[in-house]
């Protein structure tokens, strides 16, 4: 493993930024067992000292915003403007944290016949993410921070494409006081990961990534008995209702398709517009998508960088290729630009229909699929053809309608009312079917990675 090496290149320049040594087999088993060492005396902390790290963990991230935007527009293509707000993001969610998690987490007496009961939220013991390149510090922070609150240990296999990004935010939350080694960074392989997954130390693990890897990941660790939370990818419906409000629901939706260059598993990414606005919409959609031009993700007045990889952007160009061979219109781009740079033009696919990937996959990147539906009925059924269920929104006038929809009949994680967003920490982050399992943020996501006790004692 001491000949191989991490290359990280910059999608804008093209050019090596850094290079980083695997581990041996050996390094990386130490480092899991630092990390449990570490959490046999963090699991005594009392939870309001754990706040205060947690606490201190938002004020250093939020000191540091610039250095931490710019390695990770640098390593992975953002525009810096979304690295910043990431990173304001990451803050909150501390924030939260620190605020709400010795409350979530606190022991809780119950009435039960002759007894006191106490449920009791322990920590259990070191938690491994494998985390993807798309949101550096982000992915990395919304499971390690509700963990670290816990009292559990941490470990970190980050996406090649950020390795240094990692590596970032370990020497952040040790400085922010968090104990040495608590929190592990492991520069794995694949094969390397799943004996961390098997390792007798590791307790649980959580994986961001495609349904191809948490099928794998989810087998492996149920293979050795251990906990999973599960948050895939997803090729989110966004419904255009009869009733719907065109203007604002154009502009949301080309906003959250080329949210983070489109490379995000909650873009918005399949817009289901009934008949009555179809012809309507695509008009408007494409006018402003075909407005956008790819720069420079340093300038703030950029709205479309260049996509991580040269292999992300051949893939998403296939699938582009793939659908129209199949019958969609290419109405918007569709052509990998003669330039420097892994760029992607924003490219809108019209007429999409089962069979096509713009229909049945996930496009990563900023690669719009517009669908017709004949009603509100039919736009329903549609949104919830599909194999994945993570995201996703409703545009309509009748609010008490669409919450009635999103609450009964929308088969996915979360559900975006006449606005686009990301995460908020105070609500729960997850899917259904194959967009994964499990909770992030929240109460919820607090209690994911703990051993919820029961102590009866006798009168």
């Amino acid at each position: 493993m001491a000949d191989k090496q991490i290359t990280i290149i910059n999608p804008l320049t093209e050019k090596v930024i850094a290079s980083y040594d695997y581990m041996s087999d050996e390094e990386a088993a130490a480092i899991v067992q630092t990390s449990h060492d570490v959490f046999l005396e963090w699991r005594l902390r009392s939870l309001d000292d754990r706040a205060k790290i947690v606490s201190a963990i938002g004020a250093a991230l939020r000191a540091k915003k610039e250095e931490f935007a710019q390695l990770m527009t640098d390593e992975t293509g953002k525009l810096i403007g979304d690295s910043r707000e990431e990173i304001d993001l990451c803050a909150g969610i501390c924030d939260y944290t620190a605020e709400h998690g010795p409350k979530v987490l606190a022991d809780k007496e119950r009435e039960v016949e002759g007894a006191t009961g106490v449920v009791v939220h322990a920590p259990i013991g070191v938690v491994y993410g494998i985390q993807p390149w798309n949101f550096p510090a982000y992915q990395a922070i919304r499971y390690s921070i509700a963990s670290l609150m816990a009292g559990n240990g941490v470990l970190l296999k980050h996406s090649e494409n950020c390795t240094g990004s990692g590596i970032f935010l370990r020497d952040l939350y040790e400085g922010a006081g968090l104990p040495k080694g608590l929190f592990g960074i492991l520069r794995i392989t694949h094969d390397q990961s799943d004996a961390i997954i098997a390792n007798d130390l590791v307790r649980g693990v959580t994986l961001t990534g495609s349904d191809t890897a948490g099928r794998q990941v989810g087998a492996k660790a149920g293979e050795h008995v251990k906990k999973t939370v599960l948050e895939l990818g997803s090729n989110d419906a966004y419904l255009v209702l009869d009733d719907a409000d065109l203007d604002l629901a154009v502009k949301t939706c080309v906003a959250g398709r080329l949210y983070n260059n489109g490379q995000t598993c909650v873009n918005a990414k399949r817009f289901i517009v009934t008949d009555r606005n179809y012809d309507a919409f695509v008009k408007a959609y494409s006018e402003q998508f075909g407005e956008i031009e790819m720069g420079d993700p340093n300038d703030g007045a950029t709205k479309l960088g260049p996509l991580v990889s040269e292999a992300q952007r051949g893939k998403l160009h296939e699938q582009v290729e793939e659908s129209v061979a199949k019958g969609a219109q290419l109405v918007v781009g569709g052509e990998i630009p003669d330039r420097t740079g892994w760029f992607y033009p924003a490219t809108v696919l019209a007429n999409v229909e089962p069979g096509q990937p713009a229909y049945d996959d996930e496009l990563f990147g900023p690669a719009a699929s517009i669908i017709r539906a004949k009603d509100d009925e039919d736009a329903m059924r549609i949104a919830n053809d599909s194999r994945y269920g993570l995201g996703g929104g409703i545009f309509s006038r009748n609010v008490d309608r669409a919450r009635e929809l999103a609450a009964t009949r929308f088969d996915t994680g979360m559900v975006f009312i006449n606005t686009f967003d990301v995460a908020s920490p105070a609500l729960p982050f997850g899917g259904v079917k194959g967009s994964g399992y499990g909770r992030e943020h929240g109460p919820e996501g607090l209690k994911e990675f703990v051993n919820i006790k029961s102590i009866k004692i006798a009168s």
